[in-house]
């Protein structure tokens, strides 16, 4: 083999080595680290009782049914507003840039940002009262107390504030998606006889599938690790979630920092196993294999 070959062949490896070194320095040490320390206590000594205080923990149900509840509920509905939108806007319409430019700026706001602002909207005299007054909705003296709902109610509203602000992000990926379907084949759909209904379900939804797997995935990722916007509205263990978990025994309980690391080994495998789900589901692995 010839020295120019050689070294063609070794240019990839080359280019892709600083991501790898980056990778094991920043991800993969600390991520063994964890697992590690996870099995000690706070003398170093080789111990189970991390793990058995989290199943003990009769939060840790909780906030395994209240993650749960949260991903299922919230992908859903923000995958369906977030198509619907993304079809609306991409028939460009007088005014679309300016719908688009409008939907995505709580995507550019950050989750303290955001659950600041709610949190003081929906304080008994915040904005959302003001504008219910000034709308004649509510008296002066009837104000609406938003979070003192059951945990079921707390918990739809968590949503709906976390749908505000991540329905952009599907949005725009859904449309990326849509622009690059050609024309000619949506054409070729009408001119057979199809429906709008049946040209969305036949042609556009299927060639839409890798955009539609990419946001999901992603979604239901984040989803899972959700807990900023539930602390700074409600406050610890009010509405428990699994990530919130991980921070409350970090900051909250001083002595269980190795609690915490174990505790975010489990919120780390149970995202690992709802994703490589979702993709065998989904059909990605076989489509790489093909």
């Amino acid at each position: 083999m010839s020295t120019q070959r050689l070294e063609k062949r070794w240019i990839p490896y080359i280019l892709i080595a600083p991501t790898i070194i980056y990778y094991l320095i920043f991800w993969v040490r600390p991520v063994i680290t964890a697992i590690v320390y996870s099995f000690f206590d706070e003398n170093n000594i080789f111990t189970l009782n991390n793990y058995i205080t989290i199943f003990k923990d009769p939060y840790f149900k909780q906030a395994v049914f209240n993650t749960s509840f949260f991903v299922i509920v919230s992908v859903t509905l923000e995958f369906v507003i977030a198509l619907m939108l993304a079809l609306i806007i991409n028939k460009k319409f007088r005014g679309s840039q300016v719908l688009l430019s409008i939907a995505l700026i709580p995507m550019a706001l950050p989750a303290v940002a955001v659950g600041a602002m709610w949190s003081s909207g929906f304080a008994s005299y915040g904005w959302m009262n003001s504008i219910l007054y000034h709308l004649g909705i509510i008296d002066a003296n009837q104000k609406i107390v938003f979070l003192a709902g059951n945990d079921f109610q707390s918990l739809m509203l968590i949503i709906l504030i976390d749908a505000w602000q991540v329905i952009p992000f599907m949005m725009v990926i859904l449309l990326a998606g849509l622009q690059g379907i050609p024309k000619d084949s949506i054409e070729a759909g009408y001119i057979f006889g199809g429906t709008k209904f049946t040209v969305l379900r036949k042609i556009t939804i299927p060639m839409l599938k890798p955009s539609i797997q990419t946001a999901l995935i992603l979604r239901i990722i984040s989803a899972i690790q959700v807990w900023l916007i539930v602390v700074m509205i409600y406050g610890y263990r009010r509405i428990p979630v699994l990530l919130e978990e991980v921070v409350f025994y970090k900051e909250q309980i001083l002595g269980f920092y190795r609690v915490a690391l174990a505790y975010s080994v489990i919120v780390s495998v149970i995202v690992s196993i709802v994703s490589i789900i979702y993709l065998k589901v989904s059909g990605a692995f076989e489509k790489e294999e093909s």
